[in-house]
């Protein structure tokens, strides 16, 4: 059943948030079914990148990345089917998505979990992080071009929009794409995979710890200084800036371990699908 942390929401807000959720899947699917003026082709090609599966993967990915959803949940295949208005093959296939892209479990005869990622397995992620950022920052400040380069600073433009108004959730959503953004054009196919499957695993973590303090601030500096190193063609300078930056925020993470003595908890009002 759909229940709710205390404090309990009210009935209403809460069937308006299953109505908002259909509401957006289906706008989307009406869009995804729309006939372009482009022709056939591109008809074919909008249907083949807003499939319902996908649709219905990026609301469920939406909802525990946001907290709607918290770590540990059981998701029940049928009461999300209902809740979002589809029938249970799209969110069969959603489930097997989200399970390739780290943010859930299937256990055989259990059933679908929200993956809860231990510290110590956070650790061993941010360590494999740092590495692989490095190399990132240094292909890229041998390549980037004069437009990538504005790409990238127009995401740290709107981390720093979003720190200034202390809008953690839209600063992490730029957070996300600058990081992306980089990997992309550092033009390993393979390497983007994997690194966008361990940034969707940290990414149970990473709110947590940006609303610490200062630390939107600190960290729109680190971003700033990997833009600048990048820039300037500064090869091993990129590479530094970005391993110390995946290292400072495996230290973030540490700090709010040891001053919780607890891994952190998910927010109150936040709805949990059960069994």
């Amino acid at each position: 059943m759909l229940k709710l942390l205390k404090p309990a929401a009210p009935r209403a807000a809460a069937a308006a948030g299953r109505t908002n959720r259909s509401a957006r899947i289906e706008a989307t699917t009406r869009a995804a079914r729309a006939v372009p003026s482009a022709g056939v082709g591109a008809s074919i090609v909008l249907l083949q990148s807003n499939s319902l599966p996908g649709l219905v993967q990026r609301e469920l990915e939406r909802m525990i990345l946001a907290g709607d959803i918290v770590p540990g949940s059981k998701l029940n295949e049928a009461l999300l089917a209902k809740a979002l208005g589809v029938s249970r093959g799209p969110v069969r296939e959603a489930f097997r998505a989200l399970e390739e892209s780290g943010l859930v479990r299937l256990e055989k005869n259990r059933g679908v979990y929200v993956r809860q990622i231990p510290i110590e397995e956070a650790d061993d992620i941010y360590e494999l992080r740092a590495v692989l950022d490095d190399f990132v920052g240094r292909r890229v400040a041998a390549t980037a071009s004069p437009e990538a380069v504005r790409a990238l600073r127009g995401d740290v433009a709107r981390m720093e929009k979003a720190a200034a108004r202390n809008d953690v959730d839209t600063y992490l959503t730029a957070n996300l794409d600058f990081h992306d953004r980089l990997v992309t054009l550092a033009g390993n196919a393979k390497l983007l995979l994997t690194y966008r499957r361990l940034a969707n695993e940290l990414r149970l973590f990473r709110r947590a710890t940006l609303a610490q303090g200062d630390t939107l601030a600190v960290s729109t500096r680190e971003h700033r200084e990997i833009v600048d190193q990048i820039a300037a063609g500064k090869v091993a300078g990129a590479g530094r800036a970005l391993y110390d930056h995946v290292m400072a925020s495996r230290a973030r993470m540490h700090r709010l371990y040891s001053a919780n003595d607890k891994p952190p908890a998910p927010r109150a009002t936040r709805a949990a699908i059960d069994k």
